[in-house]
């Protein structure tokens, strides 16, 4: 976001008519301080909803008459100055650390390991995209293009087949075509053959590019430079999903489509499901409450919400799917480390970045109750977390105030690579 100084001007002018025209007696409203810096001041520049709770939660934190306390600090080291001498409290504020640490703002220390992972990432894809394009085989060696065509036919033998149109129809009517869930899976089968049939083309066509027979076009030029280069071809991310590198994005397609052929095939729906599997969860999440609200008579869709509870089962663990709802695999916690035992959210360990979560069990209910004690964790599909990648929310059990988890960043991610 574009915090600027007129923000702080703006907050420091507020505070300071506030403060001299405010009733001594009556102390000091903070409601009144956090709200008007932290929804209105820089609030005002927020727009996401988790960004806005997190800004809050410094508010709540730190604002309040416990920074008037002697000896107060927002860190160690990070203390007020206690004097009115500009000169004094320049020297205080050239005291403190050049590079500030993670817990300073309240994050665990791994966080600067993920930060300076994504630096070195940064710079090398940043080397790749510079190195010379073309090139030969020179003393008997490989060109690009000898080493592309061993690719195409590699990934062309690897390749999931076509699902048959008139079988997807004659299974999704033994299913239930009318049912939500396989209306879902109709729609999420169709991107499917969408995504496998622009590989199988591109393939084709570049094939037939490096041996002169077709013109190499531009989008075919792409994706012989991302092959080489180990990535996801552009006219291929256009039709499917974000991956770090190509290897992981072929394999989750592989994967995908033998969950949506095992789901169509099957005698009924799959005991656990892989979320990060579908190109719309939060429509599987719907379809999903759509089921459950017609299974209880007198529900209403609208007043009906999702319920969640981390289990201690594992993916192979799952015997029978539940009774009601769904069960949910293949999600990643970043922040944060799980207790398994206990189910309980609990301090990451030293340079463990992410802790792979068991199966959720996630329902619907109309009566939604809420706990103190339970953290709102927010589900992404990649680790980039914007409003655009949320999918919904996981309630995690936790021993502290959610405040903490809310400082660390904790959320669960649905892809990692």
């Amino acid at each position: 976001y574009e915090f600027n100084q007129s923000d702080l001007s703006a907050s420091v002018e507020f505070l300071q008519k506030y403060f001299y025209s405010g009733d001594v007696k009556k102390g000091i409203t903070w409601s009144t301080i956090r709200y008007m810096i932290c929804e209105v001041m820089y609030g005002g520049r927020i727009t996401d909803d988790f960004d806005r709770r997190l800004m809050n939660t410094y508010g709540t934190l730190w604002f309040e008459n416990t920074i008037f306390n002697t000896g107060f600090a927002f860190f160690d080291g990070y203390s007020i100055p206690n004097t009115r001498s500009l000169p004094e409290v320049t020297q205080h504020i050239n005291q403190l650390a050049r590079d500030d640490k993670p817990e300073v703002f309240g994050l665990h220390a791994n966080a600067d390991i993920s930060y300076r992972g994504q630096q070195a990432k940064a710079a090398l894809s940043t080397i790749l995209s510079v190195q010379p394009k073309d090139g030969g085989g020179g003393a008997g060696g490989e060109t690009r293009e000898d080493v592309v065509l061993k690719v195409t036919h590699d990934l062309a033998s690897k390749l999931p087949p076509d699902f048959n149109p008139k079988e997807v129809k004659q299974n999704l009517q033994r299913h239930g075509p009318r049912r939500p869930l396989i209306i879902f899976l109709r729609q999420e089968i169709e991107r499917m053959q969408k995504v496998i049939t622009t590989v199988r083309r591109s393939l084709k066509d570049l094939q037939l590019a490096i041996a002169g027979t077709i013109i190499m076009n531009e989008a075919l030029r792409q994706t012989l430079d991302a092959l080489f280069d180990g990535t996801v071809p552009p006219p291929w991310l256009g039709v499917s999903w974000a991956a770090s590198g190509l290897s992981f994005w072929f394999a989750e397609l592989v994967k995908r489509a033998e969950q949506f052929d095992n789901w169509l095939c099957g005698s009924g729906a799959p005991k656990v499901f892989w979320l990060t599997g579908f190109f719309n969860p939060q429509g599987f999440l719907t379809a999903m409450r759509q089921e459950t609200t017609r299974a209880h008579q007198g529900w209403s869709l609208d007043s009906v919400v999702l319920k969640t509870e981390v289990t201690k089962m594992e993916k192979d663990d799952v015997r029978t799917p539940p009774e009601d709802g769904v069960y949910i695999y293949g999600l990643f916690l970043e922040g944060g480390g799980w207790e398994k035992k206990s189910c309980r959210l609990v301090e990451s360990l030293p340079k463990v970045l992410t802790v792979q979560m068991p199966v959720i069990h996630i329902t619907a209910t109309n009566s939604p109750k809420a706990d103190p004690r339970t953290y709102k964790c927010p589900v992404y599909r990649s680790p980039k977390r914007t409003i655009a990648s949320w999918i919904f929310d996981v309630t995690l059990p936790t021993d502290d105030l959610p405040l903490k988890w809310i400082i660390r960043g904790v959320a669960l991610l649905c892809a990692i690579n």
